[in-house]
Parts: structure tokens; sequence; C-alpha cells
């Protein structure tokens, strides 16, 4: 099926850009990689009257690190660019070991980080790892920019927290303190499928100590779920067979699955708890000091 007709653009600034989302507000969808907005306007599901594509906006393609320890990651930064990045497999564990697992090959070359963000897709695996790593989005709109914490930006499926006029610029990930390590692990019927279930665990540990825990989940609720209650079991205790088993049953009644043709509710359930002790039980595995 071929997408209804609409007016393209192709601004040069994030000025341009903004002129035109204000103009046109909700009739308007951003390009940045199209992996998930391009099969959209194929099935009609999207038929927006103006489309901004964004690749010809310069400086929008990095992940970098500040001083601080602060990861930023750019709009146009490409998912491939994560799965080759150097920064990542010391400095990011969690992120290094989901890069790889975005789709497949095809649509890593092309799609972006805050792209898939902005999609809100309750499979997406990005938004899993920025919840548990205490992330944010930075959108830059009429009035200027703001923060929006990544337990804030998505409020439903394939619905976000971006108002109109407003465009998503940037991803961040905090520094973190002490001993960092962190896994994804996704359950998916073929490569480059959706997940049947996905859980992203991410550590800061001193010592023998967890100071702070993240996990989150993927493909088991209407959106990305942050397990807080397993979190803030981790949180002030050492690892052991009980801190991880209570995590993974509280991160598994955290769950909220369906069952369809991919599992049942009870399935997917077992997967979210052996995910997170396989998680926990590999803290060492890609640590950074």
């Amino acid at each position: 099926m071929y997408p209804s007709r609409f007016r393209y653009e192709a601004p040069r600034s994030l000025d341009e850009a903004r002129a035109l989302l204000t103009r046109f507000g909700d009739e308007a969808k951003i390009l940045a990689g199209g992996q998930s907005l391009v099969p959209l306007l194929k099935l009609r599901f999207a038929a927006p009257e103006l489309l901004v594509d964004i690749n010809n906006i310069p400086g929008l393609d990095h992940h970098r690190e500040d001083a601080d320890g602060t990861l930023r990651i750019g709009a146009l930064c490409r998912h491939v660019s994560l799965e080759r990045s150097a920064l990542l497999p010391g400095r990011h564990p969690l992120m290094a070991s989901a890069a790889p697992l975005i789709a497949d090959p095809i649509v890593r070359n092309r799609g972006t980080l805050v792209g898939s963000l902005c999609h809100s897709d309750p499979q997406g695996d990005w938004a899993s790892v920025l919840l548990a790593l205490g992330g944010s989005i930075v959108a830059l709109g009429p009035s200027g920019r703001r923060t929006i914490p990544a337990s804030e930006f998505s409020l439903g499926p394939f619905q976000n927290a971006l108002l109109p006029g407003e465009i998503a610029i940037e991803a961040v990930v905090p520094a973190a303190q002490g001993h960092v390590s962190g896994s994804y692990l996704k359950l998916e019927r073929r490569v480059g499928d959706f997940a049947t279930a996905g859980v992203a665990v991410a550590l800061e540990m001193s010592g023998d100590t967890v100071t702070r825990a993240g996990i989150a989940l993927t493909g088991v609720g209407p959106s990305n779920i942050a397990a807080t209650a397993a979190e803030q079991a981790l949180t002030g205790r050492a690892l052991t067979t009980d801190t991880i088993d209570e995590a993974a049953e509280l991160a598994a009644a955290a769950a909220q699955p369906r069952s369809d043709h991919r599992g049942s509710a009870a399935y997917k359930r077992h997967v979210v708890a052996t995910f997170v002790r396989r998680g926990l039980q590999r803290q060492e595995v890609g640590a950074a000091a």
C-alpha cells in the first residue's frame, strides 16, 4: 500500500524544524531513521500533512560523554553507531549489551535510539534500557529546552510526552557511581523480531553492596515497565541467592503480560523472572570500575 499524500520539508537547522512543527502542529511528523514511521505511513496508520526530515540538521548524530561521565546521545545517532561504539563496552555495559539486539542489521543501519524512544512501542528495547539507567530525554520547543525523565516519557502504546511544536533532540544517561555492570536479555522468536519479553538490568555497587539498581521490562505491558519494587529490594544489600530470587519474583509480579501467539501470560512472567536472575548473576560481566 502507498502512503497518503504528504508535504515534505528538510530543514537545515533546529530553528527551521521548530517553526515547521509549530506551524503544522499535530499534522507534522518527524523523520529521522524512518524505521518505525515509514511502515506506519505505508499501512496508512499514520497520515500526516507534513513530513519533517531532520537528517540535514548538523550536530545531532553524536554519542559522547561529558567531563562528569554523563552520556549524551543525539537524535540522529544510529543504532549501528552504538553497536560499534568503542565508548560503551567499558563505560556503559548495559547499552553495549542491548545495541546488537535492536531489530536487525538493516534497521540498525538507519534507525535511531531517540526515534525508538519517541515511537513508544511497548516492545521497544531502548526504552527499557533508559528506564533502568535512570535516563531522560531532552526536548526543544517554543518555550526552549526541557528535560523529561524516561519514567515520564511514554504515556502508553505509541504515545509520548512531547508537546506540540517540540522535537526530541537528545537522550541523556546520568553518570554512574562506583562499580558499574549491566546486561540486556531478550527472548525473540527469530533474529530481528520484537521481544516476547526483555529485561534490562543495571547495577552500581560499592564493594559488595548495591548502591543503585535499575530493572526494566520490555514487551510485557502497555509500556516499558520499571520494576521499582525489585530495584528497592536490591538497594543497600549484597547480591546473594536470596536477594536475587526476591528481586526476580518482584520483577515478575510487576509485569503485566497478556497471553498471545508468542506465549501465555504465565510463561512471560517466568521469562522475566529467569532473565532477572541471569542478569543479576552476571553482574560482573562487562563491569566498569
